[in-house]
């Protein structure tokens, strides 16, 4: 699948996840199998680019490129601006995000509240492809509700306005993530613009990713929950087959993993930080419950580090046994 002139191969795709998908989690992503990454979500108003937020977020040092930054708002100049100071600042490609059910998001007009309002992305779309030189591409929802699935309406102003690819979420804005995601109105926009389309929800496994690549003859898959804490998905889906990493693997795994969030975020907030994924990468495995309660108790990296560990000699005790009885 090529966005502009950038092959993305796998064409699997790590979605943009807000206080997710930092640095870290989009390097071992990448690592395991994933094609792009797709930075976590910047607002367009200059006034928070400097944040310590906003400036780890822009963090692309070491990243495998093509490098690409989503940025938000409602204002079509100010996107403009936003997208030119993050090309300005390495971005390779420009994701504009009309997906983002959260109320925050929604209350400034941005996100998937958009989409109630065609004009106004016909807009920005214009404003931020007429602003930089790199390929501009969109994230949506099917729709505003279930009464109102404009998602083929907004992806053929997309292509009109010279977006490179769109990314569909297959639910509408008032579904969030409750429910099953649909394909059909993936399938319908698939058939209705020549740019690449990216189905996205509900892709949990290998066999899920041919069922949805089947339902919507979609170019490309783009992976967000069902990474977290298994970032090996992305190879899993490539060969077809869901297979766990050995406990040896996964130790290697998580310590990486681990190392790059103390390294962007320092002692105290990547230990802080470090805990949602460790938790993700727990759940369903043995004694995770009192695992995670004991993770959650300490406050330093080093402690942080031997307690993962211990948690992983368990899990390869139990494989032993499990080996074991077997034979």
């Amino acid at each position: 699948m090529l966005i502009g002139q950038h092959r993305i191969e796998p064409a699997l795709i790590l979605a943009p996840m807000a206080g997710v998908t930092d640095k870290p989690m989009r390097q071992i992503c990448r690592r395991l199998g994933a094609g792009y990454a797709v930075s976590e979500m910047l607002a367009s108003d200059p006034s928070l680019r400097h944040t310590k937020k906003s400036v780890a977020r822009r963090d692309h040092r070491g990243e495998i490129g093509p490098i690409g930054v989503q940025i938000a708002g409602s204002e079509p100049r100010m996107l403009a601006d936003a997208a030119r100071f993050n090309v300005d600042n390495g971005a390779e490609i420009v994701d504009i995000n009309m997906g983002c059910p959260a109320k925050k998001v929604l209350k400034a007009w941005a996100g998937s509240a958009l989409l109630q309002d065609e004009v106004l992305v016909g807009h920005i779309l214009d404003a931020v492809v007429a602003a930089v030189d790199v390929p501009v591409t969109l994230k949506i929802r099917t729709g505003w509700d279930r009464d109102h699935r404009n998602g083929v309406a907004i992806a053929r102003i997309a292509e009109s306005a010279g977006v490179a690819a769109v990314a569909v979420h297959g639910r509408t804005r008032d579904q969030r993530f409750k429910g099953a995601a649909e394909y059909e109105t993936i399938a319908a926009i698939k058939c209705e613009v020549s740019i690449p389309v990216i189905a996205n929800g509900d892709i949990e496994d290998a066999a899920k990713a041919r069922e949805v690549l089947h339902r919507t003859g979609a170019d490309g898959l783009m992976i967000g929950r069902a990474a977290q804490g298994r970032p090996w998905i992305f190879r899993e889906i490539a060969s077809g087959v869901d297979a766990e990493p050995r406990p040896d693997e996964l130790r290697e795994i998580i310590k990486e993993h681990l190392e790059g969030l103390y390294s962007l975020y320092g002692e105290t907030q990547g230990v802080r930080v470090a805990r949602k994924h460790i938790g993700w990468y727990l759940a369903g495995r043995p004694n995770d419950k009192s695992h995670k309660a004991m993770i959650n108790r300490v406050e330093t990296t080093r402690e942080q580090l031997c307690l993962v560990n211990r948690f992983i000699d368990d899990i390869e005790a139990c494989s032993e046994l499990t080996l074991s009885a077997a034979a």
